[in-house]
């Protein structure tokens, strides 16, 4: 009978203390797999995100010094429901001091009927107060002022119940996309930045184009269609004339489309989101921008220079949380390394006693076999096949493992490495600063190496078992009891 046999059928004399041995090692082989993983999966996400937002950043700014005529107005807040005409009244709006006794019921924007619906449906501004368009037409004669462009921007997804860590639940949507509605006049399309730039297929939105839409390349996604088909958009039928890009604003998930389509659309003719005034140059923007709050006290005016001084802000605060994460990093890494090396020590410790055990075990039968002709050099051979076999067996069980517990053990055995959250929010927030889980998985090239280790700790612990065995004199292995 050859070694490699007798090693077997000694294995497999003893299923239940084999089969104990192996899971053990499988364990320590999984962990020893699953702890790189994870150390390079965080490093991966940290980078990539690094990489996204350094390139989102230097768009968004590119973008904002293109537009430094440009300024954003929004309805403050804490005005919501200025301007609104109350349900069944041929009111076209009222001043803060009457808003204390009108019957306008927040959530019905533009005569919807349901409470809590953007425009009677299943909407919302995403954190816009809207606006009652005819109470702004003032704007366009300020000294300095070039263009006014009325914008609607309207979310349509699924509601997300939440409940916070006082008990207390709340409600927001999860966007699918956003209708962005914008006045598609020859002036304004052609001479200002009110449509993006990054057309990827088909073509920009024109001056007069009506019942078509401009998709983001998220969007043909979502809805499965492509340039020239027919998308239906809450239940009404548009033609895709082109798919942009992202532009470095947050525009991933937005469609464009003329701004009397989406008022029809949404139920909310005469209601918008947003006013973009275009200053006639950039060194008086901030004299136009003083002039609307002085004539509209209850908007929020914001300028591209501001604009440009958060995304500078933002800049800065985002160099920090990078540095931290690669502090975060490297505190994994020397974790990783503290975990790797004693759980190497006990794979070798496992093996090591296991063998002296069934050294010890099989005292006389070793004495037995040296009897009757067998060399010590097969002897140690027989045990040193016996621990790699168990060994191996334990490695593919480990691998076996890992493949499908790596996220898991990963994530308890190493510490959460803190990336980046998202930004601030509005039309120029960074789409690509969102906060980014790190993905792991297992790479072939890890599993090799992890199963030539578990060869390797395999044989290193046998080796001074199988010595011992070799070593015991005939004699004294057949007194043993």
């Amino acid at each position: 009978m050859g070694v490699v046999t007798r090693a077997v059928r000694n294995i497999s004399r003893r299923k239940i203390r084999a089969l104990l041995v192996i899971i053990a090692l499988g364990f320590c082989m999984a962990i020893m797999i699953s702890i790189p993983s994870g150390v390079i999966a965080n490093q991966e996400s940290t980078e990539a995100l690094s990489q996204n937002l350094s390139s989102t950043i230097t768009q968004t700014e590119a973008s904002i010094n293109q537009t430094l005529t440009q300024i954003e107005c929004n309805l403050s807040p804490s005005m919501e429901g200025f301007g609104f005409a109350p349900p069944d009244s041929g009111s076209s709006g009222f001043s803060p001091s009457q808003s204390g006794s009108s019957s306008f019921t927040p959530g019905q924007f533009g005569g919807g009927t349901r409470p809590g619906g953007f425009g009677g449906g299943s909407f919302s501004v995403g954190g816009t107060t809207p606006m009652n368009e005819s109470l702004y037409s003032g704007i366009s004669s300020i000294d300095g002022v070039a263009a006014v462009a009325p914008i609607l921007q309207v979310s349509e997804g699924q509601n997300q119940t939440i409940t916070a860590p006082n008990g207390r639940t709340f409600t927001r949507l999860v966007p699918d996309y956003v209708i962005e509605g914008v006045p598609l006049t020859s002036d304004l399309v052609e001479n200002y930045p009110i449509l993006p730039s990054n057309i990827t297929a088909g073509r920009n939105l024109q001056a007069g184009d009506s019942g078509v839409v401009l998709l983001s390349e998220n969007n043909t996604a979502f809805f499965g269609v492509g340039v020239g088909d027919t998308v239906t958009i809450l239940d009404q039928e548009f033609t895709v004339i082109g798919v942009h890009g992202s532009s470095g604003v947050s525009d991933t998930t937005t469609l464009y489309m003329n701004l009397s389509d989406a008022q029809s659309l949404t139920n909310n003719t005469g209601y918008i989101t947003t006013l973009y005034v275009f200053a006639n140059d950039s060194s008086i923007v901030t004299d136009v921008a003083n002039a609307i709050s002085s004539l509209h006290p209850e908007l929020t005016v914001t300028t591209a220079q501001q604009r440009l001084a958060q995304l500078q802000a933002l800049q800065s605060s985002y160099k920090t949380a990078l540095e931290n994460a690669e502090a975060s990093i490297s505190q994994t890494q020397a974790i990783a390394l503290e975990e790797i090396i004693v759980v190497v020590a006990a794979t070798s410790l496992i093996v090591l006693f296991v063998m002296l055990y069934t050294v010890r075990e099989r005292t006389k039968e070793i004495g037995t076999l040296k009897a009757i002709g067998f060399s010590n050099w097969t002897v140690m051979s027989q045990f040193m096949i016996e621990g790699v076999l168990i060994s191996l067996i334990a490695g593919v069980v480990g691998i076996a493992i890992a493949t499908v517990a790596a996220p898991m053990l990963s994530s308890l055995l190493l510490p959460t490495v803190n990336t980046f959250g998202s930004t601030f929010a509005g039309r120029n927030s960074i789409s690509g600063a969102t906060s980014n889980l790190a993905t792991v998985t297992v790479d072939p090239q890890l599993m090799l190496m992890a199963f030539g280790a578990a060869v390797l700790l395999g044989a290193l612990g046998t080796l001074y078992p199988a010595w011992r065995a070799a070593k015991i004199r005939p004699a004294e292995a057949m007194k043993y009891e």
